[in-house]
């Protein structure tokens, strides 16, 4: 059989050396090992950046929703998810999401949500590199830029609907972009036309759809304004798009609710209380470099635009998703991946031409310097506290053991819960109506007056009264730990309508006494441990005052520790309890099982001062060295540090 001839290689330019010394790099070809090698570990950067822990609580009604229609054989028209509004008419719109994600967690479980959010961060950043490289920006810094636009994009990474919807943007970036440069433009077929099967499935993906329609008109702005070909079939085919968008299985009604947003919700108090409705929290993404790269973009535009001329997208794109990510926190990730093929493709027309040290000359030393430049800076990103790294789910973002007790103690009825808490409810206990939750983690679901009482309710009893008295309650679910400026367990604590049944760190359970559910709080009830922060807080120097008191209260504790795995801060009550009683072994024991579970300040402190004590001081300056590590040093802490330290040096000067 003759072999096939070799298909024709472009000449590789070398680097070439100047009189000074310096070099002028060559571009490296894709297929370079060195090349191929930096890629990969930009790759393995992006894994991780997008390896976070679950946390984001919205997962579990996703999941609900998605088992429904699967078990249904339809998508619901009724709201099936929370008791107030049951039977009534409303609208699923991201039902495809939801499809697909139900076999990937039935099949592969925490593995297969973690490589849905690999496989689609992988596929957004490879369409985005191709998008850049295709603009032209072939070398090495534009791996760079990726990786710091993932850095970004990575907060979006939570088993949302737009997880598959940023897959679309990117795609849609690339099709267009080639298609501007004339690549496939004497096809029988305008590349243009994929667009609309990316539509349609926007449409039924996520909300954000109209973006995915505003981008072909920034393209078709440009043609227009660039006088280039292919204008009309663009127009065309955003029309198309535009009308495959309803094709929705619960028509415009769904295509409604971004534009309901903009006009109703927006200032609902109840979304602003959201995170992600929110302005841009500044400070919470310097570590990834976002408030850098909302300067750049800018920057680099406007030399281009000196040195070369408008490109109406990139100025159009930037725009809009400037003023989109300002708005809202939410936007972020779409800034990142708008900005990455346009800042890359900037960047490197600007470095082009740039001279280079003489150790740089070769791919592999510039290989190597783009991959290790690409871990250390995600390593800022990568260390934060609040999004720790790991494959699995936080656990205190579910109230599974107080649904666990609900089961147990056949405790059912009409539910208050906290927003929160209502898509695992809904995962526990659907299609059970007398175990739905009363709100959800869509908050649109709910009456605007009951929005503005769930608000008011954490700050003023009046308002948690009136809630109470509009629905009668027979059980509230709360979190364990409130955010600043929640009163509400505390105002529960006041009012001797509830009990306390449950409690652990993720969340706690009260019943109403009168109701149906009497013998459950008759049972169950505590009658020491509050419900309260604030109550909680002044019960520790009560109990040092009051050994009775103390007591009862360690009694509480211990059922409380074995009601629930997850309850480091009733573990660490009763370490400082015990100390308290003179038990410091006992102590040191629950303190130390405490911090296995959750971080508890103080605790660490505690502990080095045990050791101290007993003269184990290479164990109390480990313990006062994480204490000062997680909290701050202040000048107890530094006297105490000082005190293991220096016993750690008598013992090593007393050794023969």
């Amino acid at each position: 059989m003759p072999r096939r001839p070799r298909r024709p290689t472009a000449p590789v330019r070398s680097d070439r050396t100047r009189a000074d010394g310096r070099v002028e790099p060559a571009a490296i070809p894709l297929r370079h090992p060195a090349l191929i090698a930096a890629a990969l570990v930009a790759a393995a950067c992006l894994v991780a950046s997008a390896s976070y822990v679950l946390y984001d609580t919205d997962l579990w009604q996703h999941l609900a929703i998605g088992r429904a229609i699967w078990t249904l054989h339809g998508i619901p028209r009724t709201c099936l998810w929370s008791w107030p509004q049951y039977g009534e008419p409303q609208v699923v719109s991201s039902w495809l999401f939801r499809v697909i994600l139900w076999p990937v967690w039935s099949a592969g479980g925490v593995m297969g949500l973690y490589l849905v959010r690999w496989i689609t961060t992988l596929a957004v950043f490879a369409l985005l590199w191709a998008t850049a490289r295709a603009m032209g920006a072939r070398g090495l810094l534009a791996l760079l830029v990726l990786v710091w636009c993932g850095l970004i994009y990575r907060i979006r990474t939570d088993l949302r609907p737009e997880i598959l919807a940023a897959p679309l943007f990117a795609l849609e970036l690339w099709i267009l972009e080639r298609r501007r440069l004339g690549v496939g433009t004497g096809a029988r077929i305008d590349p243009a036309w994929a667009l609309v099967p990316v539509a349609w499935a926007w449409a039924n993906t996520h909300v954000s759809y109209y973006v995915g329609l505003l981008v072909p008109g920034f393209y078709l702005l440009d043609a227009v304004l660039a006088r280039r070909p292919g204008g009309r079939g663009l127009a065309i085919v955003a029309l198309a798009s535009v009308a495959v968008s309803f094709l929705h299985p619960v028509g415009w009604r769904a295509l409604w609710q971004p534009f309901q947003y903009l006009l109703e919700w927006r200032h609902d108090p109840l979304f602003m209380a959201t995170g992600e409705y929110r302005p841009l929290p500044w400070r919470e993404h310097l570590r990834s470099g976002l408030p850098l790269l909302l300067l750049l973009w800018p920057a680099v535009l406007a030399l281009r635009i000196r040195r070369r001329g408008l490109d109406a997208v990139e100025l159009l794109l930037c725009a809009f998703v400037t003023l989109a990510t300002l708005s809202a926190q939410r936007f972020a990730a779409m800034y990142a991946m708008a900005a990455a093929p346009f800042v890359a493709r900037d960047l490197c027309e600007h470095a082009a031409g740039g001279r280079l040290p003489r150790a740089l000359a070769g791919a592999w030393p510039r290989a190597a310097l783009t991959a290790g430049l690409a871990v250390l800076i995600a390593l800022p990103e990568w260390s934060r506290h609040d999004l720790p790294l790991g494959i699995r789910i936080d656990p205190d973002i579910q109230p599974a053991a107080a649904c666990d007790f609900m089961a147990r103690a056949d405790v059912r009825g009409r539910a208050y819960n906290e927003l929160q808490l209502g898509g695992y409810m809904l995962y526990r206990f659907w299609p059970d109506r007398s175990r739905l939750p009363f709100i959800n983690t869509q908050p649109e679901y709910t009456t605007p007056e009951d929005r503005r009482l769930v608000i008011a309710a954490y700050t003023d009893a009046g308002a948690w009264r009136q809630l109470d008295r509009r629905h009668r309650f027979d059980y509230v679910l709360l979190e364990r730990s409130q955010s600043s400026g929640s009163r509400l367990p505390d105002i529960l604590d006041q009012d001797t309508t509830w009990a306390m049944v449950f409690a652990d760190d993720a969340s706690e359970l009260l019943v109403r006494r009168d109701g149906p559910l009497r013998p459950v709080a008759e049972r169950f009830a505590y009658r020491v441990l509050p419900a309260g922060t604030d109550a909680r807080m002044r019960l520790v120097p009560q109990c040092a005052a009051d050994s009775a008191l103390r007591a009862r209260a360690m009694a509480e504790l211990e059922t409380a520790v074995a009601s629930s795995p997850r309850n480091g801060s009733a573990h660490h009550l009763l370490g400082l309890m015990m100390l308290m009683d003179h038990r410091p072994a006992e102590a040191r024991a629950q303190l130390e099982q405490a911090l296995r579970i959750a971080r508890f300040q103080s605790a660490h402190e505690i502990l080095g001062r045990l050791a101290l004590e007993e003269g184990r001081f290479g164990d109390a300056a480990r313990e006062l060295g994480r204490e000062r590590a997680l909290y701050g040093r202040s000048p107890q802490l530094d006297a105490l540090f000082d005190r293991a330290r220096a016993g750690i040096e008598a013992e090593r000067r007393s050794r023969p």
